[in-house]
Order: structure tokens, then sequence, then C-alpha cells
């Protein structure tokens, strides 16, 4: 992978939908081609990000790529959820456990889940649980 993935990998480079980097501009968005999933981040773009991090030694930034890999195919609402019941004080940690539950066995985003799970180790030894 050469970084910038936009300039030297284009043709590689897919939305979720699938669409091709040239087929996202502003003449097919005004006929309405374009939807927004057709400008979402794909899966395997994220992937691609994180080996050309990881190529740099860039180790922490891989790993959020490819968490954030795992997040495609999570509904926005649920991200926001998990996003405000994860701030201190705003949990009981069963609350989270599920939530790591959820996001391992209907997401397949174990990676995320077990961020999670680390989270409720450290907000149960800072006391910030409900």
């Amino acid at each position: 992978m050469r970084y910038p993935l936009g300039e030297r990998e284009k043709d590689s480079i897919r939305s979720k939908t699938g669409k091709r980097l040239d087929d996202i501009n502003l003449e097919a968005v005004i006929k309405g081609k374009i939807t927004a999933d057709d400008i979402k981040i794909s899966k395997e773009t994220l992937i691609k990000q994180a080996q050309v991090a990881r190529s740099v030694d860039n180790v922490q930034l891989g790993e959020n790529f490819e968490r954030a890999a795992e997040l495609v195919d999570v509904p926005d609402d649920v991200i926001m959820t998990i996003y405000n019941k994860l701030r201190p004080n705003r949990s009981t940690k069963q609350e989270l456990l599920d939530i790591a539950e959820e996001l391992k066995s209907k997401y397949k985003a174990v990676k995320c889940a077990n961020l999670v799970l680390e989270a409720v180790d450290i907000y149960e030894k800072r006391g910030v649980l409900l």
C-alpha cells in the first residue's frame, strides 16, 4: 500500500457501497446517483489504512483503523448509544458488558468489544460506573 491511498491506490479504493473514487463526483451528486452511503468509507479501505500505519510502525493507529473497520457495519444510532454509554458515570458494569457482548456476537466487532471490556476494568478501578 502506498500512502495516500486516495492518490496512489485510487483504483483499489471503494466506498461502503462499492463505488470507485472516480464514480463519486459533483456531476453524479447533481444527477442523484450518489447516496449518503456511497460516500462512507469501506471496511476494506480502513484495513488498507491500518496496513499503511503498521508499515511505518504506527501500531496504535493501525489498531484504531482496525476497530473503525469493525464499526462500518454497526448502525450509526448504535454507535452513538455506545459512545454515550462509555462516558464515565453513564452506565453500570452490566450495561457495558452487554454492549461488549452485542459488539462481539451481533456485529463481529471483537476488537471493539475488547476495548469496551478494557474500559469496564478501568472504570471499575476508578469508581466511575453507576
